[in-house]
């Protein structure tokens, strides 16, 4: 008796996992311009939102484990895969770098010829 309980409460807090994932999915999705996908080379802005929308649907109305996971999967290649790319066409630049930088720059700051 104890376990279903526990095994309810799991099943509840991995559903809320993977839509929260898809939401953040989604929003990240729409954010984005529609010339970002195109000079990224990825599927269109209207492709990334449909799928990911029906897999948010999928998951408020319909939440079956094998659904859940194949949109879980949609919103990881778009998270690790898509979000990325679209960042650098659009000049997010890369890890903790936001302004950019000189093409001096190294990894810790600018370089100066040792003086």
């Amino acid at each position: 008796m104890l376990r279903d309980g526990f095994d309810s409460i799991l099943w509840l807090v991995v559903g809320l996992v993977f839509l929260g994932f898809a939401v953040a999915a989604l929003v990240f999705a729409a954010m984005a311009r529609e010339d970002a996908y195109r000079a990224a080379e990825k599927q269109t802005k209207k492709f990334w939102l449909i799928l990911l929308g029906i897999n948010l649907v999928l998951n408020l109305l319909l939440p079956m484990l094998f659904l859940q996971i194949a949109g879980l999967i949609a919103a990881i290649v778009f998270m690790v895969d898509v979000r990325p790319a679209l960042r650098e066409v659009s000049g997010g630049g890369g890890r903790g770098r936001r302004g950019g930088g000189s093409s001096s720059d190294g990894p810790y700051g600018p370089y100066n010829g040792g003086r």
